[in-house]
């Protein structure tokens, strides 16, 4: 698979696309007057702690207070007690059980990044001696009001949600994530090779003890058969990068207010870190400025991608002869077309995203089970490149067309996970229900396209729909019987209403307006306001 990448700069905004053989696969779009917040590190102030939902607001210096839960905060360290001490500190555990039902897994914790790392931490076994009192691990005894903590953004801002923070900071470099809060060494799941899962893990056991590094590594997906030389300058780099961010937390620690210590990479700079690998191919910039500080980035950073950074110059948009606006513009829309005819409608609401599958004006040949088992298998294909183009993510639920023999349910779903593997984000699908359903997780931690370029319609106010005229003229005859009950002095009625309202008032309902004049006794008269909508009308009291 041969892949490209795309970066078009204006005044207004930075955008990067990601083209797999010539299609737009994913497009990432920052506006220089919104930058994206998740993986800055604050010093932010503590503004409220809430022990019901064992979580704290925290103010970062944005818009809105952050949201930290005590899930996302490092752990305490765990006190060693004697043998003589062990039953004493095992029934202040027990007493304590039924407050927190989750503390029987508090020893196992898993870490993650967007290469679908993980990795587990020890579980405590029956002879150990370590114990952590349960009111430790409680939010309202390890933070109060005011306190500074040092936090990083995990998720941007969601419509009227604030960011997501975390204590636990990591700091990503090319080919390794490092983590001062941990002590533990994990491989991207990314990465197959047995061997090379454990090369990676004994260089970087041996590289940390050469640096005297304290903390923990995550090797990244483009760490893999990358040599030692190369992983331990990433480690001197990110070691030297939190020095710095050490020290400017000591420099600013006496401000009252919350302050930024470290920002992540623009746009450009990140998708070279971040989106190019062996297969990428080209990455062109239309753009001198961010080219030439594209290719210092990577000669120091990316070096095998530096021969490959192509700057572009014609006429022509760059987005547009790669047709990007286009897709663009019909990542958009709530149809997606299938090239056999059927097609996808896709809904986003603030509970779930729902993909719809239908066969459209597709046929098919043999028979009904075999068009809609055609029909779902492709709908797979454009169903992973919808959910990254549009960077869907929270629950999604598919909607695939009824199918009746079982081994079509299991090559749709084994179709699905296969094309899922390109993702990026952490996925999770369950299997096919007896409704034809399967249900499915996509990590999110940025808003989804269409949150980024639209806002809810001034008319129906996100809705997706519009009272009918018909609607609006029997509202408007029920509010002139209401305003004669209430008013005993108008002559007149004067109805200010939209073009095509005032259409069926004269016309269809014509005889329903001379009715009520001669119930009421009143005139009744029109007229037209091109600026409202259909939904919006006035009565006026003469």
């Amino acid at each position: 698979m041969s892949e490209e990448l795309l970066i078009n700069i204006s005044p207004m905004e930075s955008r990067v696309a990601v083209l797999d053989n010539g299609i737009l696969g994913e497009i990432y779009i920052e506006r220089h007057h919104k930058l994206g917040l998740v993986g800055n590190i604050y010093l932010g102030t503590v503004v409220r702690v809430l022990p019901g939902m064992q979580a704290a607001f925290v103010d970062i210096g944005q818009s809105r207070t952050a949201f930290l839960h005590v899930n996302d905060m490092q752990r305490e360290p765990r006190p060693v007690v004697d043998n003589k001490d062990k039953a004493s500190a095992n029934s202040l555990q027990g007493s304590d059980a039924q407050n927190n039902n989750t503390e029987s897994d508090k020893d196992k914790t898993i870490l993650e990044t967007s290469d679908g790392v993980d990795f587990t931490a020890p579980m405590v076994t029956t002879q150990t001696t370590e114990v952590v009192p349960v009111s430790k691990t409680l939010i309202q005894h390890r933070l109060y009001e005011s306190q500074r903590i040092l936090v990083q953004v995990t998720k941007d801002q969601l419509g009227s949600k604030g960011a997501r923070l975390t204590t636990n900071i990591s700091l990503p470099s090319r080919y390794l994530v490092y983590l001062p809060s941990s002590d533990h060494i994990g491989i991207s799941q990314r990465i197959d090779g047995e061997e090379e899962r454990t090369r990676l893990k004994t260089e970087l056991s041996n590289l940390m003890q050469t640096v005297n590094l304290k903390g923990g590594l995550i090797a990244r997906t483009a760490a893999e058969r990358v040599p030692v030389d190369k992983l331990e300058e990433d480690i001197y780099y990110l070691l030297q990068l939190w020095r710095t961010i050490c020290a400017r937390r000591q420099e600013i620690n006496h401000h009252q207010s919350s302050e930024l210590i470290y920002q992540e990479l623009s746009l450009p700079l990140r998708s070279i870190r971040d989106l190019v690998h062996a297969d990428t191919e080209k990455v062109i910039i239309d753009n001198t400025e961010v080219y030439e500080q594209v290719r210092y980035f990577a000669k120091e950073f990316v070096p095998f991608v530096y021969d490959r950074i192509v700057h572009y110059t014609a006429e022509q948009s760059l987005f547009d002869v790669s047709r990007v606006e286009d897709d663009l513009r019909d990542a958009l829309k709530r149809r997606v077309d299938l090239k056999s005819g059927g097609y996808l409608i896709i809904d986003q609401t603030e509970a779930m995203t729902t993909i719809d599958v239908n066969t459209g004006s597709f046929v098919g040949g043999r028979s009904l089970e075999d068009t809609v088992y055609k029909t779902n298998l492709e709908a797979t294909h454009a169903i992973a490149r919808q959910l990254r183009l549009r960077n869907l993510g929270g629950i999604i639920i598919l909607d695939f067309i009824d199918m009746l023999e079982q081994q079509h349910k299991d090559d749709v779903l084994e179709s699905l996970q296969a094309q899922l593997t390109q993702d990026y984000a952490k996925t999770k699908i369950t299997q096919v229900s007896e409704l034809g359903l399967i249900e499915m997780t996509r990590k999110r931690t940025r808003e989804s396209l269409g949150q980024q370029l639209c806002e809810p319609c001034s008319t129906c106010q996100g809705r997706g729909f519009v009272k009918t005229a018909e609607t609006v003229c029997f509202e408007i005859f029920r509010e002139i019987m209401r305003c004669a009950r209430t008013y005993n002095s108008p002559k007149k009625f004067t109805v200010v209403a939209h073009a095509a309202v005032i259409d069926l008032l004269l016309t269809s309902e014509s005889d329903t307006v001379a009715d009520l004049e001669y119930l009421l006794g009143r005139v009744i008269t029109f007229d037209v306001e091109n600026l409202y909508t259909q939904e919006q009308y006035d009565i006026v009291l003469d």
